[in-house]
């Protein structure tokens, strides 16, 4: 990336490389199934062109302009979200920016301190009033930022607010092997399981000790969700197969240490049914802006043609859905989809340890 966005960040890169080599030590064998990562193309960054640039600069600073005193983001019912707070820090993290380093590091740490603060003692990371669709849509979201964030400094409060959120994910994974909603161990679903085997992933890759018993299990329900057409079904008792919850399956198994398998083979030619541009369901409904961050994360783990094939469509495609003052737009709020938008657009970057290959 080239431009002032890609500038600003480029100090971090050797940061991230150090990152990227002790993520993969650390997850190595989750389940026996840790294979090399595909290798990152050597010009991944020229593929962020100089329209997407300046769409991802305006969209981080009409973040910068929307976030709160207190460090959170979103308006409306949604205001204080912890789940939209997190992924705001993380689209900043995305372009290079640490806690209190770079140009939106101090948007990144008011926005990680917001967290901690709404981290309980038993690690539920919550905004009691701040509408959500699940509390543990909230927390796997939080927890990654945590995560994420820990990798990149040594702060003992930090550490000490994200191995309590790890612990109750871990003590709240259900029999199936999955979660959902509440932080109860009931029943799962694909799209909250996602969230938290994430968060996990990050937690380990920063040090923080993860049960090898939980992802071996995590492991085998994501592998029970998916149907016969290469699809996932929203629960393991049945269902159909959907983009959103495809993709999320397909991260869910890549997090979890698994890199290659004919799940995988499956999954990513089931997605590739949705490219951008080519297809209508890829493009509409209530869950774009979900389906498409779990989407580009499948396909740039995939690498290849795939990859290559994908990543310029959703560009192109987000870039054309800005609005003039930097946002994209959600039924849920702007902050939301310009924080996804944002992450989408950088993966070429590869700053984020969580995306490392």
């Amino acid at each position: 990336m080239t431009s002032q966005t890609g500038r600003r960040g480029r100090w971090l890169t050797g940061l991230v490389s150090a990152l990227a080599v002790t993520a993969a030590t650390l997850w190595q064998g989750a389940g026996g199934l840790a294979a090399e990562a595909p290798l990152v193309e050597a010009e991944a960054g020229r593929m962020i062109s100089p329209a997407a640039e300046k769409a991802i600069e305006n969209g981080l600073r009409y973040l910068a302009r929307a976030q709160h005193e207190d460090g959170s983001f979103a308006s409306g019912g949604y205001r204080g979200n912890v789940a939209i707070s997190g992924l705001a820090g993380l689209a900043f993290l995305a372009s290079g920016s640490t806690p209190n380093r770079g140009p939106y590091g101090e948007n990144v740490d008011r926005a990680v301190r917001y967290i901690m603060d709404r981290t309980q003692e038993s690690g539920f990371i919550t905004a009691p009033g701040s509408a959500s669709h699940g509390p543990m849509y909230g927390h796997g979201f939080a927890a990654l930022c945590l995560a994420e964030c820990y990798g990149m400094s040594a702060e003992e409060e930090l550490r000490d607010k994200l191995a309590r959120a790890v612990n109750l994910i871990v003590n709240t994974q259900n029999d199936e092997g999955g979660w959902r909603y509440q932080p109860r161990r009931l029943d799962a679903d694909i799209s909250v399981t996602i969230c938290q085997v994430m968060a996990l992933r990050a937690a380990r890759n920063a040090g923080i000790e993860v049960p090898r018993e939980t992802i071996d299990k995590c492991i085998a329900y994501v592998r029970r969700c998916q149907n016969p057409d290469g699809g996932f079904m929203y629960m393991a008792s049945g269902g159909e197969s959907a983009f959103g919850r495809s993709a999320a399956g397909v991260v869910a198994l890549h997090s979890a240490g698994v890199y290659e398998g004919p799940e995988l083979a499956k999954g990513i030619q089931y997605l590739m049914g949705f490219l951008p541009g080519q297809s209508s369901a890829a493009s509409a409904g209530s869950y774009y802006y979900y389906a498409h961050y779990y989407a580009v994360q499948a396909m740039w783990r995939q690498g290849g043609t795939f990859w290559q094939r994908w990543y310029p469509a959703i560009r192109d495609e987000l870039v054309e859905r800005q609005s003039s003052d930097g946002s994209w737009l959600s039924p849920i709020s702007p902050e939301y989809a310009t924080a996804m938008s944002c992450i989408v657009l950088q993966v070429p970057n590869n700053y984020l340890p969580i995306l490392q290959r």
